[in-house]
């Protein structure tokens, strides 16, 4: 049964099966000689976001949450791709743009996510090497530098958070008593989505003050279209995991994927039955020669 109660089976079969398909194609693509090389190191870029995206629909509609490790590969091999192809195409100012944290909140977002889904899937060292290098922004965040220590014990923390408004909260979880953690958690849990709306700095264009995927979560018309795929608060059940907090009074909540920490333990629903037409009023009934013609 589905994870998340949005969407029906039939949906998340529909987009998982073309993610699993047009992933190939894309590498395809990119391997293609006389393409746009400007746009190159970007279109490797989406090939990382299908596989992030992937991962959370296969977890949506109800995967077991071990197979999801067999996508970290092609993702850090694409990652990877997009630097290289990068290096020579960007300049200063769209490196630090693409890399910053504090200047990009849905880089934050993604590097907290990946940082997380592979701190619960306990990726091979080598790969969670690879995805260090990648991440990079060492002391530039109170909150997920921290989270990324507790596997790389010498990282440096930063002193400040980069997106206060949206992060504030998960951080003071981290720093209340021990006993107070599940109790703010879950208060946390319950703002997160509201929160991170408008939770880049004034100083961002208005396009990129929220993240990218934010109003196919908030407008159910606009994501089932094909977007969504699922809204899910991983930086909370990253923290739990990471600092041992006790998630249970989480796990009853629509956005606490709390099947990352450990599986079965979320809520998980039905895919609703096709209703059937509600039967013609007896004036609508066929009649006479046309009623025994039917059968009836």
């Amino acid at each position: 049964m589905k994870r998340d109660s949005r969407g029906s089976i039939t949906y998340w079969n529909q987009w998982i099966s073309y993610k699993e398909k047009h992933i190939p194609e894309m590498w395809g693509v990119l391997r293609q000689t006389g393409g746009d090389e400007g746009y190159a190191p970007q279109y490797a870029f989406e090939i990382v976001r299908k596989h992030y995206e992937l991962a959370l629909q296969r977890y949506s509609r109800g995967d077991a949450v071990g197979d999801f490790k067999l996508l970290f590969s092609g993702l850090l091999d694409a990652w990877e791709e997009s630097e290289r192809l990068g290096e020579h195409v960007w300049t200063e100012e769209q490196r630090y743009m693409r890399h910053s944290w504090a200047v990009n909140l849905d880089h934050y977002i993604v590097c907290f996510w990946l940082t997380g889904l592979a701190l619960m899937l306990e990726i091979p060292d080598d790969q969670w090497q690879r995805l260090v290098a990648l991440i990079g922004n060492e002391g530039e965040d109170a909150l997920l530098d921290r989270v990324i220590a507790f596997r790389q014990p010498e990282r440096k923390i930063g002193e400040v958070l980069c997106f206060p408004k949206a992060y504030q909260g998960l951080l003071n979880v981290v720093s209340a008593p021990v006993d107070q953690r599940p109790s703010k958690l879950q208060s946390y849990v319950g703002r997160w989505f509201v929160s991170l709306k408008n939770a880049g700095s004034s100083s961002f264009p208005p396009a990129h003050r929220t993240p990218y995927w934010w109003n196919f979560c908030a407008n159910e018309e606009l994501g089932m279209k094909g977007a969504y795929f699922g809204c899910w608060c991983i930086e909370a059940v990253t923290v739990a995991t990471v600092f041992d907090i006790d998630d249970a009074v989480c796990l009853d909540h629509p956005n606490y994927p709390g099947d990352l920490r450990k599986d079965n333990r979320c809520p998980r629903y039905p895919d609703p039955e096709p209703s059937l037409p509600p039967p013609l009023p007896p004036a609508l009934k066929p009649q006479g020669w046309l009623s025994r013609l039917l059968g009836k």
